[in-house]
């Protein structure tokens, strides 16, 4: 029994409404897969953490993953032992509303990257994950001006190592309130202060969707400033599929055309009750 009959008798045999529609998905995503794909895949490990690590990556391998990030130093040896690294490391101890707009939080954060620039270095990994910070109050300029100050030691450091520090846009809208890099603009213009061909934006999609739109105009416009990409389906930050106002092998494809070599992660949060399936649908979705 091939898997396409294997789903048809479980929804059969279930009455599952839920597995018709992974049915229909599947089946769409199938038809999508492209020879000639060029998409490096990864994805973020928090949409999954109910999947023990290991299992996690032995599953998420056999589908086509290549990276599985936000992942910490502890872990990176066993992507390792699975052929797979991190495209995007985070810190065991990181804060999204607590960030480099804020002068106060120089000092530990500089201890912390300081250390964290190292181990990825140490293990191959090439990015690492940085926020704004919410505002509290605090002008746009104002907050940018901290960031650039904060920053541009690490950015050094990174510079030295080779790694890449990337910064992510979040929605203010939905999920994450006063948070200031809020916008693609603003995290152009900080780039540009910086001025460092080490730091890049993570352009998240889910959230750049929701706050601005015009997403694909957009990553033409500031293909050079990007680094990273996220996705997420709108509304609700499910599944890439045609339940959701994104069309995402257009996206995709614009972001190839852009000339991007670097990783695509998938971050929606699965309602499948086969959380891998959805993921797999997500990769072949993004092979365009």
């Amino acid at each position: 029994m091939n898997r396409r009959k294997a789903l048809q008798s479980a929804a059969l045999g279930l009455g599952a409404i839920s597995m018709s529609r992974q049915l229909r998905a599947t089946e769409a995503a199938d038809r999508l897969v492209s020879p000639t794909a060029q998409t490096n895949h990864s994805a973020c490990y928090w949409c999954y953490s109910d999947i023990p690590f290991e299992a996690f990556c032995e599953r998420s391998k056999e589908v086509g993953l290549k990276s599985v990030e936000l992942t910490t130093v502890d872990q990176w040896p066993i992507l390792k032992n699975y052929g797979m690294t991190c495209a995007m490391g985070t810190l065991s101890t990181f804060s999204i509303d607590q960030g480099w707009n804020d002068p106060k939080n120089h000092a530990s954060l500089r201890e912390n990257y300081t250390q964290a620039i190292k181990d990825a270095a140490d293990h191959g990994i090439p990015s690492l994950i940085v926020m704004s910070g919410n505002r509290r109050g605090m002008s746009d300029y104002d907050g940018m001006r901290n960031c650039a100050v904060g920053l541009r030691p690490i950015v050094k450091l990174a510079e030295e190592a080779g790694i890449l520090i990337q910064m992510e846009l979040l929605n203010s809208k939905v999920n994450h309130p006063d948070y200031m890099c809020d916008r693609t603009s603003w995290g152009v213009a900080l780039a540009e202060m910086i001025n460092s061909p080490n730091f890049k934006l993570l352009y998240d999609i889910y959230h750049m969707q929701i706050m601005e739109g015009d997403v694909i105009a957009t990553i033409r416009k500031y293909a050079d400033y990007i680094g990273h990409y996220h996705t997420g389906g709108v509304p609700g930050r499910h599944e890439i599929n045609d339940s959701q106002e994104l069309n995402y092998p257009a996206i995709i494809r614009a972001i190839h055309e852009t000339g991007f070599t670097g990783y695509v992660a998938q971050e929606f949060i699965p309602t499948y009750e086969d959380k891998i399936q959805a993921l797999n649908e997500g990769l072949r979705i993004c092979e365009v």
